[in-house]
């Protein structure tokens, strides 16, 4: 390729041929055109008469420049012009390309797959051969191929078929790769990297320029790679707040981004939004939410990555278990030397904490039930914690001066009794301390302090299966902790008090842990050390959960917390479709930074260029129009055609030659007048907010996919219309939210709405605050209605009422009563059916309740915002009114037409 400045040929040996344009034009100058046949009258009637115009001995000098230009065209047309090339490969000999397809290249892929493939299209113009090298593991596990040279069309059709992977680049492979190749000189490197650094990337950056030169292609910051990551320790995920870390690479401007919580159904339990401060690498997000909601969490996500990177997956150890206390609601005028005091503290960091009866607190969803020196008050409440104790629950039981009395059977072993114990308990001279704990049982791991000590307990009798209950013992070898399995459930005694009247260990840290362990048993999380978990689900590049591939291994239990995701060990769910263990790409990825600096002479290039155009039609259509312009010329000059004169052709000729020359005048594009009526399309108007513009967008799109799901009616993507510039009388309803930021219309503007709802247009306009405030006018609050007043100024908006009980609107295609979207609270106002002539539809519709917000989905199909109050219920009736409203739009009143009930009854009455 030849490349001067912002103009290349991809076949330059054909410009050699316009060495040739002064030989043309030397034989144009001497071949005169063709003698022109004059009728002569008799020799006397010419004696003295000179001819007006001579034969010209040559071709006209603009003639020769004419056809000059048509050759220059021709050898140019036929040599390929590229307007905007590309900046040259590095190189003449083979070319290395290497394409990291990691998890941090899944958010900006298209950019670069479109570059890799711009590449190796320059590369196939060029005719070089072409090894391409991947940075991630094959999906397969197995080693890759040792790389071979191939044509440039074989590369380009490889990229084509890649997909980015969900774990991480390893470089290192790829240098030890490609270093046993041979490569002759010229060699060139272009390595489109995702910025993210590991332990191989600055050797290979130095190889690549060792073999030759290098071109290193990268994202722009904005589009950076974030990981999504747990935002508190393991043992701290049950806290009140969900916390989600953000890692990215240290960013130059701040950068928004939105954090969302979904429940298994894909429906949204919570979003929040945050922003990654100038120089910062990452940054916690929390979640608030409700504990029925918290538990309904299966996964979280950056608002539009769809990335593994940007996916966290969350199983039972995320949840934030709720434990009931049952003990008299009423307070201690002593708190701390209630038994619930300490107990409530050491849980309160990573459970909901209930008080109250038993049987109060068993009619809600429960993880631990706790009595603290006491038990069932009656027989009654004994068989509802047995029934409950069956369904998984665990029962956590503290000894005191009133257990040993209790006879109720829910305990995990016999107590001793007798003169030994002083209340049910047994005292020591010199307070005992803890023997460590078994390794493999319920707290093995936990390091007990040295000042933790018990200085009264209860004892259990000597049974043969006592061993088999102790999770923990004092130093003397008598039970501190027993527990006995219930149905699916435990019991557990600890058989010393919750507060600090017989032992100090209610004051230390291990307290705590050792209630978080016995919690966790609520999970199933205690069943699981030496267990082996198959995999269940495994997300892709993107971050979609799909079954299984076959070549993903099972994980041990104890591992899955730290393991590395992997070919052999995709992220995903482990376990079985009851217990569910997340493995999430972040457990083996650190903080995240950019590759360091590149050797000398390399620079950082982006993903996008200018695009290259070829110029080769615009040329060869010229030279075609040159060349007929000529032949018609030719014609005139010879006298084949009629002229109106030598010198008016020559004239004409001299006019035509820069016309053909200039550039086609510019013609109005009528691409969007295409789109818009191709096919049937909803339109949005554009208020220059983007947040507001994505969310009627998305929220289109969401109808549209109920319509094209639920009725005949076939529709595209929604378009974006400028009320300023845009024609509307394509589309048959219109979505205009309302906001603060919007000017009034120009009065162009004006008579362009008043010509679409003329000519029988729809307009929804929704101020989108039913449930920020207190309604005003048009159902909405009083500031919204003057801006809507303001934007329709002008405009010949019709009388308005609220939607009778009996209008189409109610009954075009589902039966409804009340018209929700995102909120619920706002009232919906039409046309009066006597002043509407467009077949019985409301030019204008006005309400308040965000329905774009209710039918906005993502990328993945998934709700983008919550519904209040009545969540995924109100969304379904959000969406029966979008497909309500459209119905009415396209079908008019056929719905209120009776010419036809008084037949159907006199025939029902047959």
């Amino acid at each position: 390729m030849l490349s001067l400045g912002s103009l290349a040929f991809a076949s330059p040996w054909l410009l050699v041929a316009l060495i040739g344009l002064p030989v043309i034009w030397w034989l144009l100058r001497v071949t005169p055109p063709a003698p022109r046949r004059i009728p002569f009258p008799a020799l006397r009637l010419l004696l003295g008469l000179t001819p007006r115009e001579e034969t010209p001995t040559r071709t006209p000098l603009w003639l020769i420049v004419l056809r000059t230009v048509l050759a220059a065209l021709i050898v140019l047309g036929l040599a390929h012009p590229l307007l905007n090339p590309q900046s040259p490969l590095a190189g003449s000999g083979a070319l290395i390309v290497v394409v990291d397809d990691g998890w941090a290249a899944a958010r900006d892929w298209p950019a670069r797959q479109s570059a890799a493939l711009d590449v190796l299209a320059e590369a196939e113009r060029e005719n070089r051969q072409v090894i391409l090298l991947t940075s991630a593991p094959p999906a397969s596990g197995q080693p890759a191929p040792a790389p071979q040279p191939i044509r440039a069309a074989d590369a380009r059709a490889a990229v084509q078929a890649l997909t980015p992977k969900p774990w991480s680049d390893d470089r290192k492979t790829v240098l030890s790769r490609f270093e046993g190749i041979p490569l002759g000189a010229g060699t060139g490197a272009v390595w489109l990297s995702d910025e993210v650094d590991d332990a191989g990337a600055q050797a290979l950056a130095r190889a690549l320029v060792e073999r030759g030169s290098l071109n290193y292609l990268a994202a722009a910051p904005a589009d950076a790679p974030r990981l999504l990551a747990p935002g508190a320790p393991a043992g701290e995920r049950g806290a009140k707040d969900l916390a989600v870390a953000v890692k990215t690479l240290p960013t130059i401007a701040p950068r928004a981004l939105t954090v969302r919580a979904s429940a298994e159904d894909g429906a949204l339990l919570a979003r929040e939004t945050a922003t990654l401060d100038p120089g910062s690498a990452g940054v916690v997000v929390k979640l608030a939410m409700p504990t029925e909601l918290r538990n309904r969490v299966t996964r979280i996500d950056i608002e539009g990555d769809r990335t593994a990177g940007g996916t966290l997956l969350v199983d039972e150890r995320w949840r934030r278990r709720p434990v009931g206390i049952a003990a008299n609601p009423n307070p201690s005028s002593q708190p701390l030397l209630s038994d619930t005091y300490y107990l409530e503290r050491a849980l309160d960091p990573f459970t909901e904490v209930r008080r109250g009866p038993a049987e109060d607190l068993l009619k809600r969803e429960l993880a631990v039930l706790i009595y603290a020196d006491a038990g069932p008050d009656s027989p009654a409440e004994e068989d509802a914690v047995r029934k409950w104790l069956a369904g998984g629950g665990v029962l956590l039981r503290f000894a005191g001066p009133h257990l040993a009395d209790q006879d109720d059977g829910l305990l995990p072993v016999r107590l001793r009794r007798g003169g030994r114990t002083i209340g049910g308990a047994l005292s020591w001279e010199q307070p005992a301390k803890l023997a460590p704990f078994a390794a493999d049982g319920p707290f093995g791991g936990l390091a007990i302090p040295n000042d933790v000590t018990v200085a009264r307990q209860v004892l259990a009798e000597p049974d043969p299966e006592l061993g088999g209950k102790t999770w923990a013992r004092l130093a003397d070898g008598t039970p501190l902790v027993t527990a006995e399995k219930q149905g699916s459930g435990w019991i557990v005694l600890i058989h010393t008090t919750a507060n600090a009247e017989w032992s100090n260990l209610a004051l230390s840290g291990l307290f705590v842990e050792m209630l978080r362990r016995i919690v966790a048993t609520s999970e199933g999380v205690a069943e699981a050390g030496d267990a082996v978990l198959a995999p269940v689900e495994t997300l892709d590049g993107y971050g979609r959960l799909q079954r299984a591939a076959p070549t993903a291994r099972p994980i041990a239990a104890k591992d899955i917390a730290t393991a590395t995701a992997s070919p052999e060990h995709p992220p995903g769910f482990y376990g079985s479709a009851d217990s569910r263990r997340a493995l999430n790409l972040a457990s083996g990825v650190g903080a995240l930074n950019a590759v360091g600096p590149l050797p000398a002479g390399v620079a950082r290039q982006p993903f996008s260029r200018k695009a290259e155009t070829d110029i080769r039609p615009p040329l060869l259509v010229a030279a075609l129009l040159l060349a007929l312009a000529d032949l018609l010329i030719a014609y005139v000059l010879r006298g084949v055609l009629r002229w109106p004169g030598r010198r008016a052709a020559r004239q004409a000729a001299t006019l035509l030659l820069p016309a053909l020359l200039l550039p086609a005048a510019a013609r109005a594009d009528d691409a969007f007048a295409i789109r818009a009526t191709s096919e049937l399309r909803l339109a949005y108007i554009r208020t220059g907010a983007g947040d507001v513009d994505a969310e009627s967008r998305d929220g289109l799109a969401g109808l549209n996919q109920i319509l094209n799901r639920r009725t005949a009616v076939e529709t595209a993507a929604p378009l974006a219309v400028d009320v300023e510039t845009d024609e509307l009388i394509f589309f048959p309803l219109l979505y205009w939210p309302v906001t603060g930021q919007q000017a009034a219309p120009s009065p162009q503007a004006v008579e362009r709405i008043n010509r679409y709802i003329e000519t029988g247009g729809t307009i929804l306009f929704d101020t989108r605050d039913a449930g920020t405030s207190t309604p005003g006018a048009f159902g909405t609050t009083a500031q919204s209605g003057a801006r809507l007043k303001t934007l329709v100024a002008g405009v010949k908006v019709p009388p308005l009422i609220p939607v009778p009980p009996d209008h189409v609107l109610t009954k075009s295609f589902y039966l409804l009563h009340e018209f929700p979207g995102r909120w619920n609270s706002g009232q919906v106002w039409v046309e009066p059916a006597e002043d509407r002539v467009n077949d019985g539809v409301s030019t204008v519709i006005v309400g308040a309740n965000d329905w774009a917000g209710a039918w906005a989905i993502d990328a993945d199909g998934r709700p983008e915002y919550p519904v209040v109050p009545g969540g995924e219920q109100q969304r379904e009736m959000a969406m029966r009114f979008g497909v309500n409203l459209v119905m009415y739009v396209l079908t008019g009143n056929y719905k209120s037409d009776q010419v036809h009930v008084p037949a159907i009854l006199e025939r029902l009455g047959q």
